[in-house]
């Protein structure tokens, strides 16, 4: 029986496939490959063989061999990346901001206002459509499906670094990294206030709302939604405003946007989680006006991401990639500066 599972990784659950098979106590021996080819829609063998090879094939618990045969009663569990092109995607000739690429994958720096795949309401000017139109053709390796590989993304309204897969060897060998949680993820948030501990860890479970399900809520309990811990530090105050930087441990859906409100520190301009709001300081007009003007210079959430650590899937080495924040990032910080020390 096979039973397609949730995955926990709720960022990435668009890019992967989670599968969990129990054997049937009749089942006659036979090497997993072959198993998982009759039981899986349009898999193929070299796929299910890289996946053993990443260990995102496990057998009762433990990562399997590739000349493992099943046995009765086995519960199988896969994890395995979608088809690299479930739609179809337009070339478009956007500009990309290319921070590091080699034959096995790219790492993007991203701008603020970007969708990164096609879907309802955004079917042009994504990320995948430059990407569709930079990268024809990809190089002829085998099984690479003529595609470039999304295994994250980042909101809309959020800037920085995303690392795009370019072979099928490349996407199994980072999504079983973002399984792991071993990808390291820094991002820069605005927020409102300052937290009461300048450093510390968020362990709330968030998941959909039932009210609104385009945002994410805090369900403190631990019984609803999903595992989800972000580790933050103030980097600099600036009097009803404070830069935190935010690592994930894990990868929800507007993680840090539903943590940092859970905490009472919406991020600045944030319209979905009240952070478009003034939060804090004074009710005067000049005030109001600042904060508009602000908003008006950086018309989305304060989020960017900063850095993005992996092991390189070729070499197996690590890589750690950098990205300054962009200038109306730049821009609200120095004239929260200049406010802060002016009052």
């Amino acid at each position: 029986m096979v039973e397609k599972e949730k995955s926990y990784l709720e960022e990435e659950e668009k890019f992967f496939e989670h599968y969990c098979i129990k054997v049937d106590p009749q089942q006659i021996a036979l090497r997993i490959d072959k198993f998982l080819i009759d039981r899986l829609p349009h898999v193929t063998r070299n796929k299910i063989q890289l996946a053993i090879k990443n260990k995102l094939i496990q057998v009762n618990q433990k990562p399997t061999k590739p000349c493992y045969k099943v046995k009765p009663n086995d519960e199988i569990k896969v994890v395995l990346p979608k088809a690299l092109q479930a739609i179809e995607v337009f070339p478009e000739n956007i500009p990309l901001a290319i921070v590091y690429e080699d034959e096995s994958l790219l790492v993007v720096d991203k701008p603020a206002g970007m969708v990164v795949h096609p879907a309802y309401q955004n079917w042009t000017g994504t990320l995948l459509n430059a990407l569709a139109y930079h990268f024809q053709p990809l190089p002829t390796l085998e099984n690479n499906e003529n595609r470039p590989g999304l295994v994250h993304r980042i909101d809309k309204g959020t800037s920085g670094l995303l690392v795009v897969a370019k072979t099928e060897e490349s996407i199994t060998a980072l999504a079983k990294q973002f399984y792991d949680h071993s990808i390291k993820r820094v991002y820069y948030a605005l927020v409102w206030g300052t937290p009461a501990k300048e450093a510390g860890t968020i362990d709330v479970n968030i998941g959909r709302s039932p009210k609104d399900r385009r945002v994410m809520v805090a369900f403190p309990a631990g019984k609803t939604g999903k595992k989800a811990i972000t580790h933050y530090k103030v980097i600099k105050k600036f009097q009803y405003v404070s830069l935190v930087q935010c690592k994930l441990e894990t990868g929800r859906t507007h993680q840090i946007r539903a943590h940092m409100q859970y905490i009472g520190h919406p991020l600045f301009n944030d319209a979905r989680y009240g952070g478009d709001q003034i939060l804090r300081g004074p009710r005067f007009s000049k005030y109001k006006a600042f904060i508009g003007n602000c908003f008006k210079y950086m018309p989305r959430q304060a989020l960017h991401a900063q850095s993005l650590g992996f092991v390189h899937p070729a070499t197996q080495q690590p890589v750690y990639f950098e990205s300054e924040l962009p200038h109306d990032f730049k821009t609200v910080l120095e004239k929260w500066g200049r406010y802060a020390h002016t009052h």
